[in-house]
């Protein structure tokens, strides 16, 4: 460091030059919803960023920051290596200065493949398999022969070699040795399908036999069975022979001509197989998936139990344990189990096991076990177990950004991840933190608070600075950071009870239970504690029930709020009566969509390596409907200028003078309702926060005809403010006659309640009981729950 002197001539010490980048300035950001937002971040702190859900939070910290930083970690890599890389398009900003690797944990749900489990998914899985490789008795393999995502197979035959300058054949043989059951093909499930659910055994093919979706007759999937010449098309399948049925349902995939065109016939049920059972449920659309549910059983392998293993891969043990036995054990159990091993050879590996399985525990994860489907993790449980492999990460200075970390969390657990945030701050890393919970957000060094509103209405900053600051701005989540609900003084009396008995899902221990119905019934207790396997495992599905899941939505940047809640089916059909026409003109997805984009309203132009660009179809402009097609009018507006509306201004057109359509009108209020009114009826799905597509989802499922209503963590992504308006709307389920039972863990919702069913007392095994039945008032007159003490702190008694 060089010096300079004072007038006094005392020598001052003059910063380095490397020393006056301790700012990650953001000039004019305008992703998405942002109006040339200006902000500047101070490094090596932990900065939580505040604001309405859409208010423009995600679009700054993640579209903005953490992309540019990824855009040009990627631009680092040659030409050869970026060409296997996703091409990621510069966010639109004027200045991005003093940016560092960033490292996104996001709540993007794991692996949706079948075969990915909570130990493929970090490096648990790995480093067992080399353990049980080593030590295993018997021996009976590399780490491959303990992998069920790796299959046995054998083989000979003759190769070509260069020897002394003349090519020589010579037979080989070769084996490798797996892991995976060959019955299950490492699923640890068995698929059994109900043929009466395929077809209707008394028509023929051309009378619409096939009940299965996108199996519908003059289909290619239609055509491909009617016009295969193995059979009369016109026959009823009942009277088809032993033969004929079979090369119906399980004919071995076979190539031949059908209507002039070359295609691979396969019989039906293999042909189902693979195009719907392979997928993983969760991925599937909604029609594929009832049907899928329908007509497919899963049941446990009968081999493997399901375990995924082969039988040799389960015959060899360490100190009795096989590996499959380590991975169905509670993580807490097993990190034990590996402390107990003393093998001097394997030391490092058994040091870097037990480490990987602390952090489980530290984490709050330590109720999973490894072979949990990574697919059934919780948005907030995948984003913890992501965070596995930077607790022990020696790299500093360094951009974690969070997406709701506390996500899934009960009050006991977010002072734990509050640790777990300070501690990477406190390693030298910026830490960027999008939070809703106001117990995250005292712990903030700077806080960004982004708005005013939602939409449209927000994407400017309200307020930069400290917490004590914010408190004193009086923005809406300032007047709003300490809110608490009261308890109620009066509530209401059930009218009935939903009975559970003996309920052993999971970790539940035989639990009996009274749900009461006609109220509003809130089910908590720790992460891991039981509240869906008691809820989602007990409650019986069907007829009357309606469950409100955290499961993502799904589509395309074509999806958008009136296609996926069904507004648009009327709103088209209000168009063609109005106009003479057919309602399918009014679909930018078909014969409606302006020909030079096909109805996308952009045209891509791919560069290779390059970021693609997109630019506003000029036949168009970004309507996305063909100039015909505007020329039919609703109420003086042309469908592009509807799908322009907001939520707010649509349920005013829809609902009274020319435009007035009751079953658009339905959903549109039910919006509303959940605080959508803000949205824009053509706004890409892509675009929504994660708190607003939950929403949506909610209001889609508002216009379910059910008596109860189960909703799981409704309040994510919710900002202090709409956390108000939810209570409301669950009153008014309540008042409407509906039962609804709520698996939450904030305590604003626990002190509305009219009854409370608490789990526990921990986790996993130390969970699965009822620790507490009653008004929320008891709860904190009894606390004798963590919950108890919890809710209590928070209502002041």
């Amino acid at each position: 460091m060089s010096m300079t002197t004072r007038t006094d001539d005392t020598p001052v010490p003059v910063p380095h030059a490397a020393d006056s980048h301790e700012l990650i300035r953001v000039h004019g950001a305008r992703e998405n919803n942002l109006r040339n937002v200006t902000v500047e971040i101070p490094k090596r702190r932990l900065t939580v960023f505040t604001g309405v859900s859409g208010s423009g939070k995600s679009s700054l910290v993640f579209d903005t920051i953490a992309a540019e930083s990824q855009r040009l970690i990627n631009e680092t890599y040659s030409a050869f290596v970026q060409g296997f890389m996703p091409t990621l398009a510069r966010p639109d900003v004027d200045v991005l200065d003093g940016l560092t690797t960033a490292i996104i944990v996001d709540q993007q749900r794991m692996g949706a493949d079948p075969r990915s489990t909570v130990g493929t998914a970090t490096d648990a899985n790995a480093m067992l398999r080399i353990l049980f490789s080593r030590l295993g008795t018997p021996h009976i393999g590399s780490p491959k022969a303990f992998s069920f995502n790796v299959a046995s197979i054998s083989g000979a035959g003759a190769v070509t070699l260069e020897r002394g300058g003349k090519q020589v054949k010579e037979r080989r043989e070769f084996s490798i040795t797996g892991g995976m059951c060959p019955r299950c093909e490492g699923r640890g499930t068995v698929t059994d399908i109900d043929l009466t659910q395929l077809y209707d055994a008394d028509k023929s093919l051309n009378e619409g036999a096939l009940t299965i979706p996108g199996y519908k007759p003059g289909g290619w999937n239609h055509r491909l069975y009617t016009e295969s010449g193995l059979y009369d098309p016109d026959k009823p399948i009942r009277t088809f022979s032993k033969q004929q049925l079979d090369d119906f349902l399980y004919r071995e995939p076979t190539r031949m001509k059908i209507a002039g065109i070359n295609m691979t016939y396969e019989g039906l049920v293999p042909r189902i197989q693979k195009s719907m059972l392979a997928k993983d449920r969760e991925a599937m659309q909604p029609h594929i998936r009832e049907f899928v549910d329908r007509a497919v059983t899963f049941t446990t392998c009968p081999d493997c139990a399901g375990t995924r293993l082969s039988e040799a891969a389960r015959s060899s043990k360490i100190k009795g344990i096989s590996i499959a036995d380590a991975c169905a054990m509670q993580i807490s159990d097993l990190a034990v189990w590996v402390r107990e091993l003393d093998e001097p050879s394997v030391a490092p590996l058994l040091a870097s096991l037990r480490d990987t399985l602390d952090s489980f525990v530290e984490i709050g994860l330590g109720y999973l076990s490894l072979d949990r489907p990574a697919g059934t993790l919780s948005g907030g449980e995948a984003q913890r177990t992501k965070m596995i492999r930077h607790l022990g990460s020696s790299l500093t200075d360094v951009t974690y950004v969070f997406d709701e970390p506390t996500a899934g969390l009960h009050p006991h657990d977010i002072r734990r991840m509050n640790d777990l945030l300070l501690r990477l701050r406190d390693k030298g890393n910026t830490v960027l933190v999008v939070e809703h919970k106001p117990e995250v957000i005292a712990i903030a060094d700077h806080v960004v608070d982004l708005g005013p509103g939602a939409g449209t209405a927000g994407g400017t900053v309200c307020f930069e600075g400290t917490v004590a600051g914010l408190r004193a701005a009086r923005t809406l989540t300032g007047r709003h950071l300490d809110d608490r609900a009261a308890l109620k003084d009066t509530v209401r009396d059930p009218s009935g009870a939903l009975e559970i008995r003996g309920a052993t899902t999971h970790n539940l221990k035989g639990v009996d239970v009274d749900i009461p119905l006609g109220v509003l019934t809130v089910v908590t207790g720790v992460a891991g504690s039981g509240k869906s396997s008691l809820v989602r495992g007990s409650v019986p599905a069907g007829a009357g029930v309606v469950f409100v899941d955290q499961a993502p939505i799904r589509g395309s940047r074509r999806s958008n709020p009136a296609t996926y809640t069904g507004l648009l089916e009327p709103v088209r059909k209000a168009f063609a009566k109005a106009n003479g026409v057919k309602p399918a003109l009014f679909s930018a997805n078909s014969e409606g969509a302006c020909p030079a984009c096909n109805g996308a309203g952009v045209v891509y132009t791919d560069l290779a390596i390059m970021a693609g660009v997109a630019t506003t179809c000029e036949e168009c402009e970004g309507r996305r409907f063909d100039a015909s097609v505007l020329e039919y009018r609703l109420g003086g507006r042309d469908i592009s200028e509807v799908l322009a509306m907001t939520v707010e201004q649509a349920e005013e057109f829809f609902g009274s003078g020319e435009g007035r359509t009751p079953a658009a009108h339905r959903i549109l209020r039910n919006l509303a309702d959940v605080g959508l009114g803000y949205l824009t009826l053509g706004q890409p799905l892509t675009t929504l926060s994660g708190g607003e597509r939950q929403r949506l989802k909610l209001a889609t499922h508002m216009t379910d005809k059910g008596g109860i209503y189960v909703l799981d963590e409704p309040t994510t992504g919710l900002h202090l403010a709409d956390v108000e308006q939810l209570l409301g709307l669950l009153d008014r389920l309540v008042d409407a006659g509906k039962s609804v039972i709520v698996i939450e863990h904030h305590q604003a919702v626990m002190a509305h309640a009219d009854w409370i069913i608490d789990l526990g007392p921990g986790a996993g095994h130390d969970g699965g009981r009822i620790v507490f039945e009653g008004t929320p008032a008891e709860l904190v007159a009894a606390r004798s729950t963590i919950t108890g003490e919890h809710l209590a702190e928070y209502v002041g008694r």
